[in-house]
């Protein structure tokens, strides 16, 4: 089946919510595939639909119609806590504000995502400290989050989303609270991730930030209005 050569395949997704009396199409027939190991960078300004189809591919959201497959798995009819399920196993999200538990140290935070799979006390601890190694964070695990700076909060939050070895990192403005040094370090790392490949998606308002990304899906009114190549982007788009 088509679905399954592909890490992700969406098929003519609608999400539609009632307001009042109107009804909002925020997302009105995307469709689009993505395979195993690509960086995408789906962009679009606020209000285009873009969040939305996020919410769809992070199995926080299911679509009110149309058919999503993530690795071959039907989700787009799933009940809540198959979504959790989805969440948990497949996806490591990377969120703009970090999303860290404030009283908890960075051994700890990483761990989290174990904990909700009922990995065990041992395992748990050698899997997040191994994913704070790869981050460049092993000799702070016992840091609280605000010990430290915005670029080594995110590595953190990069650290949470590998530890469960997903088969998708979903990054949401990875470097909207961050200054343009600190951003580059980020990017720099998301592209080492993928460079090994990890698949990566990168949500983003900003084309600075898609166009480091190799491939590039523009939303517009909850559609999909590009959909190619970062410097075929560089070249329609911005001119």
């Amino acid at each position: 089946m088509e679905e399954q050569s592909h890490l992700i395949v969406l098929d003519d997704i609608h999400k539609i919510y009632q307001m009042g009396d109107t009804q909002v199409r925020a997302n009105d027939g995307i469709s689009f595939t993505v395979d195993h190991g690509e960086m995408v960078a789906i962009v679009g300004k606020s209000g285009s639909g873009k969040s939305t189809i996020m919410n769809i591919i992070g199995a926080l959201d299911v679509p009110t119609s149309g058919k999503y497959f993530l690795n071959g798995i039907d989700v787009s009819q799933m009940s809540d806590d198959e979504l959790a399920v989805i969440r948990n196993k497949q996806i490591g999200f990377i969120f703009q504000q970090y999303n860290l538990l404030p009283k908890m140290n960075l051994l700890r935070n990483v761990e989290l995502p174990l904990l909700y799979a009922g990995v065990g006390d041992y395992e748990r601890k050698e899997r997040a400290m191994a994913s704070l190694k790869r981050v460049g964070l092993g000799d702070k695990w016992k840091n609280l989050p605000n010990q430290l700076s915005g670029g080594q909060q995110q590595r953190v939050s990069i650290a949470r989303a590998l530890v469960g070895n997903p088969s998708l990192i979903l990054a949401d403005e990875p470097t909207g609270a961050l200054d343009s040094r600190t951003s580059r370090d980020v990017l720099d790392f998301l592209k080492e991730l993928n460079n090994e490949g990890n698949t990566i998606i990168i949500i983003t308002h900003d084309n600075s930030i898609a166009l480091e990304a190799r491939r590039i899906i523009k939303i517009h009114d909850g559609q999909v209005v590009f959909d190619g190549e970062a410097q075929e982007y560089r070249k329609q788009v911005l001119g």
